[in-house]
């Protein structure tokens, strides 16, 4: 489209019929034409994820292995929490000052991949094949892909230990690729210098670490998750307009002070990025102080996201993980101006879910700027499954099964 440049001051326009009014003679500006609808991030197609080397993935999972490797892990992630300026992980540099769990994004590189692992409990194999997809999914000579995880790494039985382990790995090799987001399993563990304990149920992590306390190393452990969790991200702020975190966002009644004085990093709004639930269809749902697991609806997010824009930090859409959706990962219709993304990697029926298959389809989601993180479903074989989670102990508590 052609644009030319503007006259200068006092002279014709060079596009100007010679009948045109002196220069001098100013005629009201036309008026802009109306703003046309804002359209909703896209929602990317779903990939089936079928084709992995699954005997590879079943290989990696291998608790054993992860335990002998121990007291090396743990030694370097002690090393990077204790070095001057923290650990350098993910996004660190982003934070208004150390205690910031609130991080705006500043800008994202798109040739780099991005990707959101959500809750885990313990679930070896589900983290060996999101790894496994993630690393077939780089194309050839693109930089090594970041990962957040977004929360909830143990209890629901399962390998918690291991799973911690994993991760804690995947910071000492790259932390700059890698972001661990607070669930509220995660927070709630607590270390009081003696013994170990959770505000959440089920908390089996916490009873697991109890019962190893003449154990070096597996204390050493639990209190780094204790220690890295104290300080990790509650939400990230994409410049897209994404937003991540494990469980939502501030509810209505914290909107008048988060209005007021910006500070997002209240106690109560941390508190509702971590432990709040959507709802599928409501419109609203009344905030529940007595309880931190308070539930909210499409609008309720609707008026998060126009709030936010008037903070400097717009939001479009999320991603999050928290509720054990039966097929592992949900987009409601009900919040289609604002789309809201579930997604859990979890390959197994929980103890605490009652109902449905035993085998699930785990799900991850990779990063697509200004849509809805596309959804990647981990076939894993159900011989797979079974292999690692035995249908007939699945109330059994499976953290000493590497020992």
């Amino acid at each position: 489209m052609r644009s030319d440049p503007p006259p200068a001051d006092g002279a014709p326009s060079p596009l100007a019929d010679e009948h045109e009014a002196p220069a001098d003679v100013h005629e009201a500006p036309a008026e802009p034409p109306p703003p046309g609808p804002v359209l909703p991030p896209a929602v990317p197609e779903i990939v089936e994820v079928e084709r992995l080397d699954w005997d590879a993935v079943l290989r990696a999972v291998d608790p054993g292995a992860v335990r002998a490797r121990i007291r090396a892990t743990v030694e370097c992630m002690e090393g990077l929490l204790d070095r001057d300026g923290g650990p350098g992980l993910l996004f660190d540099a982003d934070r208004d000052g150390a205690a910031d769990r609130a991080i705006r994004v500043r800008a994202l590189e798109i040739e780099t991949p991005l990707w959101f692992v959500g809750d885990l409990h313990g679930d070896l194999l589900a983290l060996e094949a999101a790894l496994a997809c993630i690393e077939a999914a780089r194309p050839d000579a693109t930089p090594a892909p970041r990962i957040v995880f977004l929360g909830d790494l143990f209890d629901d039985a399962g390998y918690g230990l291991e799973v911690l382990l994993r991760v804690f790995e995947l910071v000492a090799a790259s932390p700059e690729r890698v972001c661990v987001v607070a669930g509220n399993h995660d927070e709630a563990l607590r270390y009081d210098g003696a013994r170990f304990s959770a505000t959440v149920s089920p908390s089996d992590f916490s009873e697991f670490l109890d019962a190893h306390l003449a154990h070096e190393w597996i204390v050493r452990a639990g209190k780094l998750a204790v220690r890295l969790f104290a300080s990790a991200p509650r939400a990230l702020f994409f410049p897209d307009g994404l937003l991540a975190a494990h469980g939502g966002f501030p509810l209505l009644d914290l909107h008048p002070a988060l209005a007021e004085g910006g500070d997002w990093n209240d106690p109560h709004c941390l508190s509702d990025f971590v432990w709040t639930r959507a709802h599928p269809k409501a419109r609203r749902k009344l905030p529940n102080r007595a309880s931190r697991g308070s539930q909210f609806g499409h609008q309720d997010f609707a008026d998060f996201c126009a709030l936010a824009a008037t903070l400097g930090r717009p939001v479009t859409h999320m991603v999050r993980g928290h509720d054990h959706v039966e097929e592992r990962w949900a987009v409601y219709p009900a919040y289609a101006a604002h789309p809201l993304l579930t997604t859990v990697a979890l390959s197994r029926r929980l103890p605490r879910e009652s109902f449905g298959p035993y085998v699930r389809v785990p799900t991850i989601a990779r990063w697509v700027p200004g849509a809805v993180p596309q959804v990647h479903r981990l076939h894993v074989p159900a011989n797979a499954v079974r292999a690692v989670f035995p249908e007939d102990a699945a109330g059994d508590d499976a953290e000493g099964a590497g020992e």
